[in-house]
């Protein structure tokens, strides 16, 4: 029995959308080797992922950060890869109908490619060019395969298309964008010389240093260690592609409301007298209980020392600093002036240089503040300018242009949901108000008494502490919350508030069930 028209015509445009899907594979591929060999900031799914960050509403942005946290740049990425096999494939079902419209569909998204990556920050000669060669290839590629795909309708000319050739050549064009996009991750992965220049790295010796009480760290299995690994350090930021920035290249310009410019590079920033010093730092998106805070032993030179020598003028009062790829900060002057706070310029984390994800070769560091208005990493600008004459990157996005840190703690052992065995055990956890500091925790289990908490020794009033309270766990479901009292005596309110635009706030509560 021979096949229907519909069917027939069902048949087609399935393989079309293969047949699209198939060009965007190799345009992909090609466009991501292309950026590996000439142009590593300028990927095409990064240029595009990094666009559409910028665009996104605010919301858009808390929400994914609520839901994937730190994996939100993967969730990002792999969204932009399910939207554009969508796209390559209406491109095959187009082209199939009208020949030359899913061609212009390719060719558009090639262009949409070149104009996310010439309009960044970071923009270099060549950042054309990946999304330029992979609009081409999938423009060849969909000619080509459509071409093939066998029809009802005899072709103007040639031979009569077979659903074989059809395949073989679907799957020699998926295979040479497969491995394209191998050979796109080897090249990276080896010409990415800022990461051997980052090991052959000798730290000068601190003029001081800090040493952890050995009271600091209470050493309970679950409890969020009082030095968090770099490894284990949260990172939140707008770069898709972490920017590789070449210390013998980098430089720090400090310009604006002042009365002297001043230049300063990297040879001469590591040999001015560095200092260590220890800061928790915490994003804004942090949700109470949240794990978005990470604190760290640092190595860095004070920015007021650096300010001083620019002479900032009276009507100034805020620092505009600047990514290597176009975020921007702002910070309180007189909180970067202030001769009581560590504000640095960051060289080293733990005892070895800036993890290339955590702002190599340099960054700020500014306790007290949250992230997104202080900690600007691969910094190499800061504007002296006003708060009502220039706005950054968050707060053009609805967030406070003033960013301190609220008072908060979080309940780590039990975990939230856990199992717990009856009998004597620990609630512990830690707290927070950097640059303030916390003097006291209490503990209500369902509606008892609130316990106070016994609290490890502080390293300084710019990091977290842990807490612990004993509790002899009966059986049943247990609701669990904290409260934190700061060193001015502030009591951490209840009332609840999201992350937007200044921090989150409320009682970080659980449950748990003991048997």
């Amino acid at each position: 029995m021979s096949e229907s028209p519909h069917a027939t015509r069902r048949r087609e445009a399935a393989r079309a959308a293969l047949a699209g899907v198939v060009a965007g594979v190799a345009a992909s591929g090609v466009g991501e080797l292309v950026a590996g060999l000439a142009a590593p900031g300028a990927s095409p799914f990064a240029a595009v992922g990094s666009f559409l960050i910028d665009i996104a509403p605010p919301w858009a942005k808390d929400a994914t950060i609520s839901l994937f946290g730190t994996g939100d740049k993967a969730a990002l990425l792999t969204l932009v890869g399910i939207v554009a096999a969508i796209v390559a494939a209406a491109a095959g079902v187009l082209e199939l109908r009208w020949r030359g419209v899913g061609q212009a569909l390719f060719g558009l998204a090639g262009l949409a490619g070149i104009a996310a990556a010439m309009t960044r920050a970071d923009a270099a000669t060549l950042s054309f060019l990946p999304s330029a060669v992979a609009g081409a290839v999938g423009v060849i590629a969909l000619r080509l395969l459509v071409a093939r795909i066998p029809r009802g309708i005899p072709p103007l000319e040639g031979p009569l298309p077979t659903r074989r050739d059809f395949l073989v050549w679907s799957g020699a064009t998926a295979v040479v964008g497969l491995a394209a996009l191998l050979g796109s991750v080897a090249v990276q992965a080896g010409s990415r010389a800022v990461t051997a220049v980052r090991r052959a790295i000798t730290l000068p010796t601190p003029v001081s240093t800090v040493a952890v009480p050995a009271g600091a760290e209470l050493g309970l299995s679950g409890l969020s260690p009082v030095i968090t690994p770099n490894a284990d350090f949260y990172r939140i930021d707008t770069a898709l592609v972490v920017p590789q920035v070449d210390p013998s290249t980098w430089q720090l310009r400090i310009h604006g409301l002042v009365d002297q410019e001043v230049v300063i590079t990297w040879d001469e920033l590591l040999a001015l007298p560095l200092a260590e010093s220890v800061a928790t730092l915490t994003c804004v998106s942090n949700e109470v209980g949240g794990d978005l805070i990470g604190n760290a032993v640092w190595l860095g030179y004070p920015i007021r020392e650096l300010l001083a020598r620019a002479k900032p003028q009276s009507s100034a009062d805020m620092v505009l600093s600047m990514s290597v790829d176009g975020f921007t900060a702002s910070t309180p002057l007189e909180t970067l002036t202030d001769p009581n706070r560590e504000a640095i310029l960051a060289v080293a984390m733990n005892g070895e240089p800036l993890p290339i994800e955590h702002g190599f070769p340099v960054r700020m560091v500014v306790p007290g503040l949250y992230g997104y208005v202080s900690a600007t990493k691969w910094v190499t600008d800061l504007e002296v300018t006003r708060f009502a004459d220039a706005t950054a990157y968050w707060t053009d996005r609805g967030w406070s242009d003033h960013g301190p840190v609220k008072l908060e703690s979080r309940i780590d052992v039990p975990r939230a949901g856990a199992q717990v065995t009856a009998g004597e055990t620990v609630i512990a956890g830690v707290a927070w108000q950097q640059h303030v500091g916390v003097k006291g925790v209490e503990v209500q289990v369902d509606d008892g008494p609130w316990t106070p908490a016994t609290l490890a020794s502080a390293i300084s009033a710019d990091t977290w502490v842990q807490w612990s309270v004993p509790w002899a766990a009966a059986s049943g479901s247990h609701t669990m919350r904290c409260r934190a009292t700061s060193a001015t005596g502030e009591v951490q309110t209840v009332t609840e508030a999201p992350p937007a635009p200044d921090g989150a706030t409320g009682w970080h509560t659980i449950q748990v069930q003991v048997a």
